[in-house]
């Protein structure tokens, strides 16, 4: 794996693709800077060789053009309060000024490009404009798991530009060696918590997992439609009734297998989707009309936090219930502390990205696990087997001289 500690950039000018789409308040403050932290081993070791940095990221989804509110210029102060380098900014990311800011840019020195997404050109993968970004550097890196497994303009066909001048940053040789720890020979037991609303979403994650681990805990949402698929009466619980077919075809495999497929038996469950809504424990099977459950029961709670504290390898991708909301938050918060215990006992804990590593930081628990993900969508697919498009454009061997 071709990363940033194999390469001396003095007197380089490095075009990296960093993830700093970052949540943002109604004043434009930043309200968590957890991606842009992340970056700043790669960004140091950058300056420190004596390179001139050019850093280029997307921000929210915005429609037409350029916005506001999706502006990168919102994070200048916190990105040179975080690097200690002098931070410029790039009114856009391509053209006449971005040229001149690129070729002016010191040794030490940082310029933020504008938000990518502001051309369409970006998610479309188009390779003029590319091409225009590449022109702007003398080496590429890539330290954007979170957009990996996008064909992008940025990510994945802006390689082809620089031959042999391209590696990965510290996140990303970390995100994927981390990775790699579950795929490749996991110590076992292998305990994979598979949580979140709908099995559609898990769907490929389960059937991969299935040939990797021992046990496969079933949360969130999606466990209802596995409980409906065994003749439970789940009351108004989220259910996807197009996929109870395939519910049971999954306890069929994993039984043909030899996997611990765990189902939740109890939930927490409430008359309304609110916070203030009442609440009960009831069996999965038996869940009243007009009540749904927001969260797993105490005996499953018991259950799965038996399983993960004797497992060796843990991958946890997915929420037990609706943490946001504290009365139905026990759940995932147990499944939290057992990792804890886990990683504690010398087990490997990888907390895949989005809605988990939310859960893991509320908690405070991040510290106390092997590894927190960064990148939600671009880890399930790595799980689910696909080739990922950022990873591929560095380590493959195609290459166009600009």
């Amino acid at each position: 794996m071709q990363t940033v500690d194999q390469f001396n950039f003095n007197n380089e000018k490095v075009l990296m693709r960093v993830d700093f789409n970052v949540p943002l308040n109604d004043n434009m403050d930043i309200v968590d800077d957890s991606r842009i932290r992340a970056a700043v081993p790669t960004i140091q070791k950058v300056l420190h060789d004596g390179g001139a940095l050019i850093l280029m990221s997307h921000l929210g989804r915005p429609k037409e053009g350029t916005e506001d509110r999706f502006s990168l210029k919102h994070l200048i102060a916190r990105i040179a309060e975080l690097t200690g380098a002098k931070v410029l900014f790039a009114n856009d990311c391509i053209g006449a000024e971005a040229i001149q800011k690129a070729e002016e840019l010191q040794a030490g020195g940082i310029l933020l490009l504008e938000n990518l997404r502001f051309h369409k050109a970006e998610t479309k993968g188009d390779i003029d404009f590319a091409h225009k970004l590449a022109q702007l550097g003398t080496f590429y890196v890539n330290d954007a798991f979170g957009t990996a497994h996008r064909a992008h303009a940025s990510t994945a066909i802006i390689a082809q530009f620089f031959s042999h001048k391209k590696c990965f940053g510290f996140l990303m040789a970390n995100e994927i060696s981390n990775a790699q720890k579950v795929l490749s020979n996991p110590q076992k037991p292998f305990t994979a918590i598979v949580g979140g609303a709908k099995v559609s979403d898990k769907l490929l994650i389960i059937e991969n997992l299935m040939n990797l681990a021992q046990n496969i805990l079933i949360g969130g949402g999606m466990a209802f439609t596995f409980a409906k698929a065994q003749g439970g009466k789940i009351g108004n619980s989220l259910c996807e009734d197009d996929r109870i077919d395939l519910c049971k075809e999954l306890i069929h495999k994993a039984k043909s297998k030899g996997v611990n497929l765990v189902l939740p038996v109890d939930s927490i469950v409430a008359d309304k989707f609110a916070p203030d809504a009442n609440s009960a424990q009831a069996s999965n099977d038996n869940i009243p009309d007009g009540w749904m459950g927001l969260d797993i029961g105490e005996k499953s709670m018991l259950e799965f936090c038996s399983i993960i504290e004797k497992s060796k390898t843990v991958l946890w991708n997915g929420p037990m219930g609706v943490f946001e909301m504290d009365k139905f938050s026990k759940g995932t918060q147990k499944v939290a502390e057992a990792l804890a215990t886990a990683t504690k006992q010398g087990a490997f804990t990888l907390i895949g990205g989005g809605d988990s590593a939310a859960a893991i930081h509320k908690f405070g628990l991040a510290n106390q696990v092997s590894y927190v993900s960064t990148g939600g969508g671009a880890l399930l697919e790595y799980f689910e087997g696909k080739e990922l498009p950022g990873i591929v454009a560095i380590e493959g061997s195609s290459s166009i001289n600009a």
